[in-house]
């Protein structure tokens, strides 16, 4: 039904624009055809004879043209949508709304710079159209890159506006103050973040290990859970649980099985029967925009220590006086050490990336590149070690075939 309809409109679009340039094409028509009954008025919209039947020729030539090419067009209409939705799909709904908002910004700039440059003889009529499209796509680049900083200013007027209101009650109620009702009772309105503050005082003796969202996903904690080598109480805070739940319904479908997968693994920690205590911490700080920020403010509330594999995490809590558990450090720690000159059979599984190298892989994921171990691709063979390179986001060994 929708396919009809803007097969209609497509045809109508074609014979308007078809008895229009035909219409227009009508001098010239009448300098080879001449005859006087075709100058004559028809009553109907003052128009001509000629011009009458050069409109209604042109709206039928278009019309049937425009019949024809619609299914073509339509086509290329409906991948055209299903690109823009794919890649809108991408796109999480915040920036979607931030991208619409800096859009709008851009053309109503572009309207205002337009109209005082339109009087330009010859490029008058272009530079409004240059400046919308330019104004336009910077307008949806800058508030989607800046969404966060705008939003951020936004809480803080909010936040003034806020501490203004309390300021005004606090100065009302001085003034009405009676004997009956001492001064000190009176209190502000209630800040969620502040009274949680207060009570995360009474915390700080229970050994906190926070857990990221990435953390979470991963899975390994589970296992290191098991193992005992935890101790204390370990701590899911309820921003991490809202973040892992917003991947989870994610119309991508990749990120919606790693939301869900983290939301299993947390329930698995939850059953598992070790003596580590799980707690989950309905506190938030409404005035900090980032999960990992606000995980960090709460490690250092709370005196906690952050278990964790994302590495700029790790970078930023160490900046800021919080201690971090990294569970790829660990993972690096417990693995056999390998020394120049040790031998393995391993097998090549793809080419590496300079020419001649191959690359294998232990069990544990360690990746092996092999010197001149291209020949040996899905072969075992036997390779001595070079050398080997640690870090915290993994490892990688150097070997060459025996």
């Amino acid at each position: 039904m929708l396919d009809k309809a803007i097969r209609f409109l497509i045809t109508l679009t074609c014979a308007i624009l078809g008895g229009a340039a035909l219409n227009l094409a009508n001098p010239l028509l009448l300098t080879y055809i001449n005859p006087e009954f075709f100058k004559a008025e028809t009553g109907i919209f003052e128009l001509t004879l000629a011009s009458l039947v050069c409109i209604l020729a042109g709206a039928f030539l278009g019309g049937l043209g425009g019949w024809f090419v619609s299914p073509y067009l339509i086509r290329k209409l409906g991948k055209f949508t299903a690109f823009v939705e794919k890649q809108l799909s991408k796109m999480p709904i915040n920036d979607v709304i931030a991208g619409a908002v800096g859009l709008a910004i851009g053309l109503i700039i572009a309207n205002l710079l337009g109209n005082a440059f339109a009087r330009i003889p010859i490029v008058g009529y272009y530079i409004p159209v240059i400046f919308s499209i330019v104004l336009g796509y910077l307008g949806v680049r800058i508030t989607i890159k800046k969404r966060k900083e705008i939003a951020g200013s936004f809480d803080f007027i909010k936040e003034i506006l806020r501490n203004r209101e309390v300021v005004k009650e606090n100065v009302k109620s001085h003034e009405d103050k009676t004997p009956e009702v001492p001064a000190q009772e009176e209190t502000p309105p209630p800040e969620r973040a502040k009274v949680n503050l207060v009570k995360l005082q009474e915390h700080k003796d229970k050994n906190y290990k926070l857990l990221d969202t990435n953390v979470i996903i991963d899975g390994r904690i589970a296992d290191i859970c098991k193992t005992g080598f935890l101790e204390g109480t370990l701590l899911i805070p309820v921003f991490v649980l809202e973040e892992l739940q917003y991947i989870a319904d994610s119309s991508d479908t990749l990120r919606r099985v790693r939301g869900r997968r983290g939301l299993d693994v947390l329930q698995k920690i939850r059953e598992d029967e070790s003596n580590l205590e799980v707690e989950v911490m309905n506190v938030d700080f409404e005035d900090i925009q980032g999960v990992d920020s606000k995980l960090v403010r709460l490690a250092q509330k709370l005196g906690g220590k952050i278990i964790t594999n994302d590495f700029n995490l790790n970078k930023v809590a160490q900046l800021r006086g919080v201690e971090v558990l990294n569970i790829n450090d660990l993972s690096n720690a417990v693995k056999p050490v390998v020394i120049p000159g040790e031998t393995m059979r391993v097998q090549v599984v793809k080419d590496g990336k300079e020419p001649g190298q191959g690359v294998a892989y232990l069990d544990d994921g360690t990746m092996i590149v092999i010197e001149n171990g291209h020949r040996y691709l899905s072969r075992t063979i036997s390779v001595e070690v070079t050398s080997a390179l640690q870090t915290s986001a993994g490892r990688m060994i150097f070997a060459k075939p025996r």
